[in-house]
C-alpha cells in the first residue's frame, strides 16, 4: 500500500478522495445498500424460526429453510461486497479500511458453511446444527455491527468534509 494512502488511512479516513468517488459511482454500493438491510430482514425471520424450534420443538424444517435462505443471501453478499472492495479500493477483500470486517465476515462464512456441512454431508444431528447456526448469527450481529459502525464513520467523514 502506498505510504500516502497508509497516512489517509491512519489519520482515521475510510476513503482516499478517489474512492470516495469510486464508491460512489459503482452500482455495487447500491447492491450493498440493498441487499445489506434485505440481509437483515431475513436474518430476523431466520432467528425467530430457530428460537421458536428451540423453545417448542416444533418448525424444525422451517428452521432450517430460513437458514440456508440466510445463508444465500450471505455468500450473495459477500460475493458482491468483494467486488464493491474491488472497485472502490481495488483489492478483492482486506482492504485496510474493513479489514476487520472482512476477517469478521469470514468466520461468519465458516459458521454458516459449517451448517451446510453438517447438514448436507455429515448428517449432524438437528440441535447441533441449530447451535451452529446460532454461532453463525451471533457474529454476523457482531460482522453487522462493524458495518454500520463504518457506514456511520463514513458519514460523519463526509459531513466533516462537507
Amino acid at each position: 500500500m502506498p505510504d500516502a494512502l497508509e497516512r489517509h488511512h491512519s489519520a482515521g479516513s475510510l476513503y482516499t478522495p478517489q474512492q470516495r468517488a469510486r464508491r460512489d459511482q459503482t452500482r455495487w454500493t447500491l447492491v450493498q445498500g440493498i441487499l445489506a438491510p434485505v440481509q437483515f430482514l431475513v436474518f430476523l425471520v431466520s432467528l425467530w424460526l430457530v428460537l421458536r424450534y428451540l423453545t417448542t420443538g416444533l418448525g424444525y424444517e422451517a428452521a432450517t429453510v430460513s437458514i440456508l435462505i440466510k445463508t444465500g443471501f450471505l455468500y450473495l453478499i459477500m460475493v458482491t461486497g468483494a467486488i464493491w472492495e474491488k472497485t472502490v479500493f481495488d483489492r478483492w477483500l482486506f482492504a485496510p479500511a474493513f479489514f476487520w470486517e472482512d476477517v469478521f465476515s469470514f468466520f461468519v462464512i465458516g459458521l454458516h458453511s459449517l451448517y451446510l456441512y453438517g447438514l448436507f454431508v455429515a448428517g449432524f444431528a438437528p440441535d447441533a446444527l441449530i447451535v451452529i447456526a446460532l454461532a453463525g448469527y451471533a457474529v454476523y450481529v457482531v460482522n453487522a455491527g462493524q458495518f454500520v459502525w463504518k457506514l456511520r464513520l463514513a458519514r460523519l467523514q463526509a459531513e466533516a468534509e462537507a
